[in-house]
């Protein structure tokens, strides 16, 4: 099975899935994370490179300041618990997003856990977190904007291998393939720039029922796909290599 390098998943569907069943939403969020350490398991198994998660979008600081305490909560737990399964598998952790507005404590374990596992080699977990892309572009923007006023970088050299740069996804090659579960059928502010020609799964499950059965599910119809970068069928043997 063809099997995407760098895999994008919005998991969508935790507050829906509690509703569904008369119970609170933040319980949604905590069966959400225990599917989350499940498909990571699983990816890092089935031998994706890259793994990114969009956990918290910047949006998301508009909800019930009761459910964005329980969120951060969860985050920290995770973290702390799961740091031991991420050094047993040679998980390294990354994060994307404003992250200098998650709570103190929340950061502290963020960075001793991406300190702890820098060495790992053997995949790269990415938690977007307060993570909006168009704000990641404006970033990326001013960056740039900043290096040719200081003379650092000539107008005409930017391009875009020098834009990807600039972003926060720097160094990790673009998603191949993004999943959202739920149903919903968008993109929501996540990856705008680097999923330009990632292939694109939508299903109907919610998050906390997606199962490795679904992933396996997700990956035939990821080999399914011909990918030919605006080019025709008959160029894609000499032109591009999956």
């Amino acid at each position: 099975m063809r099997i995407p390098r760098h895999l994008a998943i919005i998991m969508d569907g935790n507050g829906r899935w509690a509703e569904q069943r008369g119970l609170p939403r933040i319980l949604g969020h905590r069966h959400g994370v225990e599917t989350a350490k499940t498909i990571i398991e699983e990816c890092r198994r089935m031998g994706v490179a890259y793994l990114t998660l969009y956990a918290f979008s910047s949006e998301n600081w508009g909800r019930p300041n009761e459910e964005v305490d329980s969120l951060m909560a969860l985050l920290n737990t995770f973290l702390d618990k799961e740091l031991q399964t991420l050094l047993t598998h040679r998980i390294r952790l990354n994060v994307i997003g404003a992250i200098d507005r998650l709570p103190a404590q929340v950061r502290d374990t963020l960075f001793r856990t991406m300190e702890r596992t820098a060495q790992n080699r053997d995949m790269v977990l990415t938690l977007a977190l307060s993570y909006g892309a168009r704000d990641e572009i404006l970033g990326a923007v001013r960056t740039l904007v900043e290096e040719v006023q200081s003379g650092q970088l000539k107008p005409d050299a930017i391009d875009e291998q020098c834009f990807s740069r600039a972003l926060q996804t720097s160094g990790m090659p673009d998603p191949d393939f993004l999943i959202r579960t739920s149903g919903e059928i968008r993109i929501s502010n996540f990856l705008l720039w680097q999923l330009a020609y990632a292939e694109i799964y939508f299903t109907p499950v919610l998050w906390p029922d997606f199962s490795p059965a679904h992933l396996h599910d997700a990956f035939v119809e990821f080999e399914r796909r011909e990918r030919r970068y605006g080019l025709t069928a008959e160029q894609l043997p000499d032109k591009c290599d999956d």
